[in-house]
């Protein structure tokens, strides 16, 4: 007898959101029933066409959340931001519903750092019996998941660096906006000093690490700076001449006892080059792993996609990463 289909709801169908939906809905084991985003334009239209199929669906989308989230779902599929204030309400109706989450809100991928939201949601998922995720490929997987993933074949691990080189030039004009391609240098520093241009999610990833390795951390620490082009760079949506900014250049530190013991190296940029992440851990033995070809955007997709049979197994209340079973393609 062929298994259940697991009941999905789309909420939020934006590029990363619409990535995911078409990821779930071209799998056999799984059936989108309900789809809600606030844009306008899209409401009523069939799903199917909102996310790029050439076909419909039979599901239209909806601006009405309370309405689409009384449908009979296992999981609700969220990618709407990525603070997770901001995303709480949502989460909360959602949880309230009685829908597992499977969210690409970057602050809910170690949502312990944010305190007394991460116990609001929490408690709320174990009273309706449902258990909540946040995922993606970074933070998600690529800084966080993989080096805990690398340490299982170490005897003892003292230091973790990760670097990870993003090659933006082809991903979706929101990225590129947000690390502030175009922009002068002083205008970067401007936006970055108030947090509207940054990658969220470095201090997440450092604290899961952290947390999973039983590290106590004194302190965690983020810089950021520009990436200023010297050379003129084209890309769908921007004209960099030399001299503006191309992209962001982010770090994240764990300290302990004045040593930084976790460095995660994030460069995003329009001229970057190859994508490649490395991850290198100190230890017993000495590790060097080299990733190519991971894709930002539909490595999002899939490994939101690829959490969701885990995620709705999991016990009730907020999972990380390091809480679930090893993710994989079926």
């Amino acid at each position: 007898m062929a298994s259940k289909k697991i009941r999905v709801i789309a909420f939020g169908l934006g590029p990363i959101g619409s990535g995911i939906a078409r990821v779930v809905a071209a799998r056999e084991g799984f059936t989108i029933v309900g789809a809600v985003d606030i844009d306008p334009a899209k409401a009523g239209k069939d799903v199917g066409s909102v996310i790029g199929f050439d076909h419909p669906m039979g599901v239209p989308v909806s601006g009405d959340a309370a309405h689409v989230l009384k449908k009979k779902a296992d999981v609700v599929i969220h990618s709407t931001g990525s603070v997770l204030t901001q995303v709480e309400p949502q989460l909360a109706a959602i949880i309230r519903a009685r829908h597992n989450i499977v969210s690409t809100c970057e602050e809910l991928s170690q949502p312990w750092t944010h305190g007394p939201v991460a116990k609001r949601i929490d408690a709320l998922a174990k009273k309706f019996g449902v258990t909540v995720l946040g995922t993606g490929i970074n933070p998600g997987f690529m800084m966080d998941t993989l080096p805990i993933l690398l340490t299982g074949v170490c005897q003892q691990v003292s230091c973790v660096r990760v670097r990870r080189v993003v090659d933006a030039s082809k991903r979706r004009l929101p990225l590129q906006k947000k690390i502030g391609t175009g922009l002068t240098v002083d205008e970067f520093k401007a936006k970055a000093a108030k947090k509207e241009i940054r990658h969220v999610g470095l201090t997440e990833s450092v604290a899961l690490v952290a947390r999973t390795l039983n590290w106590k951390l004194d302190k965690i620490e983020e810089t950021i700076e520009p990436v200023v082009a010297s050379t003129s760079v084209k890309t769908e949506y921007f004209e960099v001449a030399p001299g503006f900014v191309t992209g962001v250049r982010q770090f994240g530190y764990g300290i302990q006892n004045g040593r930084r013991v976790i460095e995660l190296d994030l460069k995003m940029c329009v001229d970057a080059g190859e994508s490649v992440d490395e991850v290198w851990l100190e230890g017993k033995p000495e590790i060097h792993s080299v990733i190519h070809g991971v894709h930002g955007d539909l490595s999002t997709a899939a490994v939101a996609a690829n959490s969701i049979r885990r995620v709705v197994a999991a016990p009730p209340g907020l999972a990380t990463m390091a809480d679930i079973p090893i993710i994989s393609v079926a």
